[in-house]
């Protein structure tokens, strides 16, 4: 569900605006519990854009702080500000998508809104864009020039580790491929959304491994800034969510992220399940069936916290709703089982090979589940 905030006649009446010319430039800033800076942010870009068209699209995912509410204040004195307020979904990607296909201008740019990218390099990336000399411009933190005021040294080494990894799996060649700061032309942002994941929160990485090297690039340095307020939007299932993208990216998007996502949690399922039929067999001398039972439910109920964690965080279920997602995912998952074994012994019948009939039968119950979870626990409001 989507609320589009344009500037209306609520309170006092305020001047006309008529005759604004078209934007060349959208800027595009995603919020989560960011009242206390979109006034200063939106602050900010008036000043350094003066003389430029430009237009904001706040998109928020519907704030509990009500930062939605303090944009539409702005929207109302200023027909350049907009805001897109999500309900029943949340992620930093599917915010950047919507809200530069939501934009006017030839050219849009994504920054944060907790002032610690540095927007007063935002005419120069549009000079860049304009000029022709690129069709991205990333603020890039690994090249000369680059200073941090805010970075700390446990995000800073995460950050590198991840950027080095998709640098080689994904053969990018841009220097900072997880940057949130970056400008685009709108137009060949455009032909690349049909194939970016509206999960996780590696936008530009996404839009960088999708164009194959058909982007042509450049980075400048900026000075990353100290956090002023708010909170931040990574999780701490943030690698998972980034190496799910990875592994989209190198399939060539065959399967999505949020399957991927969802496999994994279920491999990590596969270890608790081992773990806790250990433990009752050894520990607790449980007779097999107990202990094999007991590690089949502590696993589901892993993998169901996991996936409500990460694989399905924009569809998140809360309070009794998470009690009847539990049990339809123990009813889903048991089902599962049944498709599991039942393809197992089909491959085996016809090809007396245990590993394949095993894989084709896990194969066919990560898949069952998956679809029956989407349609049955996290389904779509």
């Amino acid at each position: 569900m989507n609320e589009a905030i344009r500037p209306g006649p609520e309170n006092a009446p305020q001047a006309p605006q008529a005759g604004l010319p078209t934007p060349e430039l959208s800027v595009i800033v995603p919020t989560f519990n960011e009242r206390d800076n979109v006034t200063v942010l939106y602050r900010r870009l008036e000043a350094v854009l003066a003389g430029i068209a430009w237009e904001v699209v706040f998109v928020d995912d519907n704030s509990p702080d009500g930062t939605w509410d303090v944009v539409r204040a702005l929207a109302r004195r200023d027909s350049r500000v907009r805001c897109v307020r999500r309900i029943g979904r949340r992620g930093l990607s599917g915010a950047c998508i919507e809200g530069i296909l939501a934009s006017s201008a030839p050219y849009a740019a994504v920054i944060d809104a907790d002032l610690q990218h540095d927007e007063t390099q935002l005419p120069k990336m549009l000079s860049l864009l304009a000029s022709g000399q690129a069709e991205l411009v990333v603020g890039s933190r690994y090249i000369e020039g680059y200073k941090s005021e805010g970075f700390n040294k446990q995000r800073a080494g995460a950050s590198a580790l991840a950027t080095e990894v998709a640098r080689k799996m994904l053969r990018v060649e841009i220097a900072d491929p997880m940057s949130g700061f970056f400008m685009i032309r709108r137009d060949r942002f455009e032909q690349l959304a049909p194939k970016l994941s509206v999960h996780g929160f590696k936008i530009l990485l996404d839009v960088v491994a999708t164009a194959h090297g058909s982007l042509p690039a450049v980075e400048i340095p900026y000075t990353f800034g100290a956090r002023q307020h708010g909170e931040s939007k990574l999780d701490s299932m943030v690698a998972l969510d980034f190496l799910g993208l990875v592994l989209a990216k190198l399939t060539n998007d065959i399967v999505s992220l949020r399957f991927l996502l969802f496999a994994m949690v279920g491999g990590i399922g596969l270890v608790v399940h081992l773990t806790t039929l250990f433990i009752a067999l050894q520990l607790f001398k449980a007779p097999f069936a107990e202990a094999q039972a007991a590690g089949a439910i502590v696993a589901m109920t892993s993998n169901f916290i996991l996936n409500n964690f990460l694989t399905y965080r924009d569809q998140r279920l809360k309070g009794f709703a998470l009690l009847r997602g539990l049990i339809a995912f123990y009813i889903v998952c048991s089902v599962g089982l049944f498709a599991n074994v039942g393809v197992a012994f089909s491959v085996y019948d016809q090809e007396p090979i245990w590993w394949l009939a095993g894989l084709a039968g896990a194969l066919m119950g990560v898949v069952w589940n998956y679809a029956m979870s989407g349609l049955f626990v996290w389904r779509k409001k």
